[in-house]
């Protein structure tokens, strides 16, 4: 695994590739490949949300839990499938909220026009081995991404973090609240987005937080 972070990532989490924790990840991963075991993302995207997200531009968290399992899905962006791909369920229910928030229709899956604009589309888990959800989970990812967490908190203000489902509302204990925006609903999974995801109105609610806060709001439209 080669950590290529962008600079204004890689100054700040460089010191976490030299932990013992890290260290077992990346023993994990080679035995994985070694194995001939396929996971995915691609190495080089497995840091895809740092590069497309430096750490001054981030102005949204949209917090996941690890990649897409199937082949061709996961590009390093949570939620996100590149091109051509047809959008994952949980991806259909978030579309489907921001067309009933915003009347805003969306037809590609690739959210990378998202990240460009300082939404970083996190996973908690950066890696999964093939048609094995959550493969990939206490390894060592969370560890590394609670760090990534901890960080923005302490290096940005005006942070909108969208943690959907117990898993990531778990994750946000290391945002300050007072600091920050979090808007927490159920999971937009099509087992939970019925329970409150549809309607929760949170890209409407994100947008209105960063005009408040004197910053560019979020173009939800993919074109």
């Amino acid at each position: 695994m080669s950590p290529k972070l962008d600079e204004s990532w890689f100054r700040h989490l460089a010191s976490e590739f030299s932990q013992p924790y890290m260290q077992a990840l990346q023993a994990f991963l080679q035995q994985q490949k070694e194995g001939n075991l396929v996971t995915f993302p691609a190495e080089p995207l497995i840091f895809n949300a740092f590069n497309r997200t430096p750490l001054p531009a981030v102005k949204v968290v949209i917090l996941g839990q690890d990649p897409y399992h199937g082949a061709g899905q996961a590009h390093g962006l949570s939620f996100s499938v590149p091109d051509g791909i047809k959008p994952p369920p949980s991806l259909v229910n978030i579309f489907k909220e921001i067309q009933q928030d915003l009347a805003v229709t969306n037809c590609s899956g690739n959210l990378s026009s998202w990240a460009d604009q300082g939404v970083l589309l996190l996973n908690s888990v950066l890696t999964v081995e093939q048609a094995r959800a959550a493969s990939h989970q206490g390894k060592g990812w969370e560890i590394f991404t609670d760090r990534v967490i901890q960080i923005i908190n302490d290096q940005s203000e005006g942070v909108v973090f969208m943690l959907w489902g117990a898993y990531a509302q778990q994750k946000g204990r290391h945002v300050d609240p007072d600091k920050h925006c979090i808007l927490q609903a159920p999971h937009p999974s099509p087992l939970s987005a019925y329970r409150g995801f549809l309607g929760c109105r949170h890209f409407s609610k994100c947008n209105q937080y960063l005009i408040n806060h004197a910053k560019t709001p979020i173009n939800w439209q993919i074109s």
